[in-house]
């Protein structure tokens, strides 16, 4: 059996404001964005995905008529607080990739680090609070 990934989810309180950030600021190509009809509370597909891997989509997602009002408010605390997992993205240049993301205005969590298990890497957070990494094998 051979598995391979298609779709991950990042839950967002504003698909616009995720929708700039993850086009404009990181380079991602849109894969999908398409408004479902009544049926789903005209819920918005949305996913954007690197160019280099074109059967990654990224779900941009804000929420879901499938589940209570309560539920998705949750979720969106969990997601500003930090709380949710993020995403780690590769890179070839990690500094010149923190200084592309950190002059957007994106919050800082880490600044580029050596560390120990082999790799450089830093952290932002996106407009909604999710953590996004950028790692690239440490110098020698």
């Amino acid at each position: 059996m051979n598995l391979t990934l298609s779709h991950t989810f990042l839950f967002v309180d504003d698909q616009d404001a995720a929708l700039a950030f993850y086009r404009d600021v990181l380079g991602l190509e849109v894969r999908s964005d398409h408004t479902f009809d009544d049926e789903f509370d005209n819920m918005r597909w949305l996913t954007v995905g690197p160019a280099g891997q074109p059967d990654l989509e990224i779900n941009l997602y804000a929420g879901s008529a499938l589940v209570s009002e309560e539920d998705n408010r949750v979720l969106q605390d969990l997601t500003a607080k930090g709380a949710m997992p993020g995403v780690i993205f590769l890179t070839d240049d990690l500094d010149a990739t923190f200084e592309r993301v950190r002059a957007s205005g994106a919050d800082v969590m880490q600044e580029p680090t050596d560390q120990a298990y082999g790799v450089r890497d830093c952290a932002f957070r996106d407009p909604a609070g999710n953590m996004v990494r950028f790692s690239a094998r440490a110098r020698d």
